[in-house]
């Protein structure tokens, strides 16, 4: 298959736009300037150099050709957006750059930028599905369909019957996600071994009041916030392929307990009218389960910090992010697009 038209079965366009790489270093400065700041608030570094470190770095753009350059190298974009800083602060600003962190607090905290506006999308879709969700049961709820246990006719129940099963787990996942945001956005400052120099926590609490994060200790190598989204992730693609699942089962040939549009065609078959939209949250759900497991493989971080596990988590926590959003996205235009539900 084509990598483009594979990407199209997961990609979706306003998290590319949110975890892009001009996304993640325009985070990246806004982390320099605000760390510039907050150690100037405390004496850590001198209050003109933290002026003439924000106005020099207003409106800079990085080369982005020269850090994917250098990424084979360095093994991580900010020892190169470093080389390009130096010189834009120039000596005026040099005394409050970069102060007391290390490549891994810019890149964490960056990623947790993002992940916080992700939230805020996810979570309107969840609601966007939950309502779309509630709109089908007033519709079809009332009409008669025969339930099935292990794939076999058992008892008759109602279209509200599914539905509503199907809608369960929506409300615990808006509340699992506004639970564990708290842990997940989250300021990363620890210095090159997790260990704040003085004045330090007086530092990562003006950073994370800057950037409209939660205040934290160094977690370097404690990565169980990350693994623990990725574990949320997955549940709520699992609870989508739960109703992807069902509409195909419904949807097949001789059962027909449920009509929808705008199927895939058949290039053999021009009369039929594939469930896509269902088998892709089938798939959608799988891919995240399986990358769960790989997701907490980077929780063995080896002693301070991890280069592998690290590197691994950014191979595998943005498509899973993709794959959910997406989804939802899926899902409530599937659903939109059922025309009968049941028998009346």
């Amino acid at each position: 298959m084509l990598p483009g038209t594979t990407a199209a079965l997961i990609r979706d366009p306003q998290v590319a736009a949110f975890l892009s790489d001009e996304a993640m270093l325009d985070r990246a400065l806004r982390f320099e300037i605000a760390l510039a700041e907050a150690a100037a608030d405390c004496g850590a570094a001198p209050a003109a150099a933290a002026q003439a470190l924000r106005e020099r770095l207003a409106g800079f753009s990085p080369d982005l050709d020269a850090i994917a350059a250098a990424m084979p190298v360095d093994g991580v974009p900010v020892p190169e957006l470093m080389r390009q800083l130096r010189p834009v602060v120039g000596p005026e600003g040099a005394a409050a750059l970069h102060i007391g962190a290390t490549s891994q607090d810019v890149v964490d905290t960056a990623l947790v930028m993002g992940l916080s506006q992700v939230n805020d999308l996810l979570a309107a879709r969840l609601a966007s599905v939950e309502t779309t969700l509630a709109a089908l049961s007033a519709r079809f709820g009332a009409q008669s369909l025969m339930g099935r246990t292990r794939m076999q006719a058992a008892l008759p129940i109602t279209a509200g019957d599914r539905i509503a099963a199907w809608a369960a787990p929506f409300p615990r996942h808006r509340r699992r996600l506004a639970d564990l945001r708290p842990r997940l956005e989250c300021v990363q400052y620890g210095g090159a071994v997790g260990v704040r120099a003085p004045q330090g926590d007086a530092i990562a609490a003006g950073l994370a009041q800057r950037l409209r994060l939660a205040d934290a200790a160094p977690w370097h190598s404690a990565r169980d916030g990350i693994a623990e989204y990725g574990g949320w992730l997955s549940l709520v693609t699992g609870s989508l392929g739960k109703i992807g699942q069902d509409v195909a089962l419904m949807a097949q040939q001789g059962v027909d307990a449920l009509r929808l549009s705008g199927g895939g065609t058949s290039s053999a078959m021009p009369h039929k009218q594939n469930p896509v939209s269902a088998e892709t949250l089938v798939t959608l759900a799988r891919f995240n389960a399986g990358s769960v497991g790989t997701l907490h493989q980077a929780l063995v971080h080896e002693q301070e910090r991890s280069g592998a596990a690290w590197t691994l988590e950014w191979l595998v926590l943005p498509p899973m992010i993709h794959a959910t959003a997406h989804a939802l996205t899926l899902a409530h235009a599937m659903l939109s697009g059922i025309t009968a539900m049941g028998e009346g």
